[in-house]
């Protein structure tokens, strides 16, 4: 069992923090909303702290799980970063989902205090964090990696190094990248069997078994044809990963035509007014259309 921080306690972070205080870690939370470390602390029994350098104090692993590259900038560096209060030789296992580039730079900056740092970004949704069946891509040397594989794997479901520094982030844009056009396809079919005058969900029980069977698709549709769209990934965060995902595209001559076209698309949701709708929301824009 470890000490560990965990600093961001939103959709993500709030559960995967309490599997790992049930899994008998001694987990100290730092979250910017201090009313949040309180609500984790009285549900979970743990500790908070009121910066991130004073969470790190003593912690043999710091994790983190925030918005973006600002706010992972944020929790480790200055006097009252993480990497203060970081000993020589500890780890940092960052979750959130942000640019190479950034990654790269803390990676370095890690370096030069004798500390670890690893990308780690997830993928399975609030459900997967929830229910401890994430998936982790990582990137980062192999001591540290090895040092947080078993600690990581009190919410996850598949834990893999995939190479050096950064490409835990590269893998995260391809799972985006992957996502986006799924999301677009299962939107189409369910708007083009509503407009056919189908019985969506018979169409899905059916289709949903050969080639065109997904996890969008098992997991999304229902709620899609009740039009619910108050959960999951946000649109808002969509936009940021792709945004991502097409800049490192330009930086390296990858050609990426329908994600760059289904970030527009998401673009036209979040005028719809959106931005805090599932990704599944695809769907109301088909729908606005006519």
């Amino acid at each position: 069992m470890a000490k560990i921080a965990f600093l961001g306690l939103g959709v993500m972070g709030y559960p995967m923090a309490g599997h790992l205080q049930a899994a008998g870690h001694d987990v100290t939370v730092y979250n910017r909303t201090g009313a949040k470390a309180e609500a984790w602390v009285a549900q979970h029994v743990g500790k908070m702290a009121a910066t991130p350098a004073k969470a790190a104090e003593g912690a043999e692993l710091v994790m983190a799980c925030v918005g973006n590259d600002n706010d992972l900038r944020g929790v480790c560096l200055g006097p009252d970063g993480a990497f203060a209060g970081m000993a020589e030789g500890t780890v940092f296992v960052d979750h959130t989902t942000v640019s190479a580039a950034v990654t790269r730079a803390l990676y370095e900056a890690a370096e030069t205090r004798g500390i670890a740092f690893v990308d780690a970004p997830i993928s399975g949704g609030q459900a997967g964090a929830e229910n401890g069946q994430l998936s982790v891509m990582c990137g980062g040397d192999i001591a540290p990696y090895e040092q947080a594989e078993p600690v990581i794997a009190a919410y996850a479901k598949m834990c893999r190094r995939i190479g050096e520094s950064g490409a835990g982030q590269m893998t995260k844009m391809c799972n985006q990248i992957a996502i986006a056009g799924l999301v677009q396809g299962l939107s189409e079919a369910l708007h083009f069997a509503q407009k056919a005058g189908l019985d969506g969900a018979a169409v899905v029980e059916v289709i949903s078994q050969g080639a065109a069977g997904s996890w969008q698709m098992s997991n999304r549709y229902k709620t899609m044809l009740d039009d619910h769209f108050e959960h999951g990934f946000a649109v808002d965060w969509m936009r940021k990963d792709l945004g991502i995902c097409l800049a490192a595209a330009n930086e390296n001559g990858t050609s990426l035509p329908v994600t760059a076209l289904v970030d527009q698309f998401y673009k036209d949701v979040q005028k719809l007014g959106g931005g805090r709708w599932d990704t599944s929301a695809l769907l109301k824009r088909l729908q606005a259309m006519g």
